[in-house]
């Protein structure tokens, strides 16, 4: 089993956040775990070169997945992830904004989607999926990725706005952050930041905070499950407990605790790894 994340290249940096590689073995007559993936501020191009994965989303009711590379943008509800027996995730996780600039859809086209990459990438798709195959190394796959977003960057990207750069503040940093605060750091009015957000993210400022610090509550329980929620709850920037609560309600239609527990029964937990995807 393998659960790695790797930087990007100096080249990319400004692109991609991180390149997550998932690869569970499992014998054939294992009932196969079902992952609870929450919502996360990210935006991302999955490629499956082996067994592929199937998607239920809780709210919904959508059902997805047997694609060999998916893109979505901003999730708002929990999806149930189940995956094969021989499965190979490798995860392009894009900065804010990168994502629209590389392929000039206006991201809100892409909230809750989960979108054959081939209708945008047509057979370099493919190209990529054979070659993460023949990899002998996961920094070889890196490689190969690599080549393939800078030939993709290098034929039309966009040009990187400053609302971008400001979008990582609360996906970096625990804490307390305001959609006026965002809309001056960006030097824009809040009218102009929520308009321009909402294309180049899929939702509206407010709505990313949220799951930014939820999503840092969330990372911070698994990380360290000794912490009590009350704790959490301040240094990941709620007001109180039942703030967190409420935003837990909102993104999982669960408690904290209720959702933590779920989670213990991921694929990666049965490896004994906590979770990072």
């Amino acid at each position: 089993m393998a659960l790695y994340e790797f930087v990007p290249s100096k080249t990319l940096v400004e692109y991609v956040r991180t390149y997550r590689i998932v690869h569970f073995q499992f014998t054939s007559n294992t009932s196969l775990p079902i992952k609870a993936y929450p919502p996360r501020p990210e935006h991302c191009l999955s490629f499956y070169p082996k067994d592929y994965e199937k998607v239920d989303f809780a709210v919904n009711g959508q059902k997805a997945g047997n694609l060999s590379a998916v893109l979505f943008g901003q999730h708002t509800e929990v999806s149930h992830r189940q995956v094969g027996t021989d499965f190979l995730l490798f995860q392009i996780v894009f900065k804010p904004g990168a994502l629209y600039r590389i392929t000039g859809v206006p991201s809100t086209e892409l909230t809750n989607a989960y979108l054959d990459a081939a209708l945008l990438f047509k057979d370099e798709i493919k190209w990529v999926n054979e070659q993460l195959n023949h990899c002998q190394s996961y920094p070889q796959m890196v490689a190969v990725v690599e080549k393939f977003l800078l030939g993709q960057i290098q034929k039309k990207a966009l040009e990187h706005h400053r609302l971008d750069l400001v979008s990582m503040l609360p996906i970096k940093n625990s804490g307390s952050y305001s959609v006026d605060a965002l809309a001056k750091a960006s030097c824009m009015s809040v009218r102009q930041f929520e308009r321009v957000f909402k294309e180049r993210m899929g939702v509206s400022p407010k709505f990313f905070i949220k799951v930014a610090r939820f999503e840092n509550a969330y990372r911070m329980k698994n990380q360290s499950p000794q912490l009590d929620w009350l704790s959490i709850a301040f240094d990941c920037g709620y007001y109180d407990y039942q703030h967190l609560v409420k935003d837990y309600k909102a993104l999982t239609q669960q408690t904290p605790n209720d959702f933590h527990q779920l989670d213990l029964g991921a694929p990666e937990r049965a490896f004994g790894v906590a979770d990072t995807y």
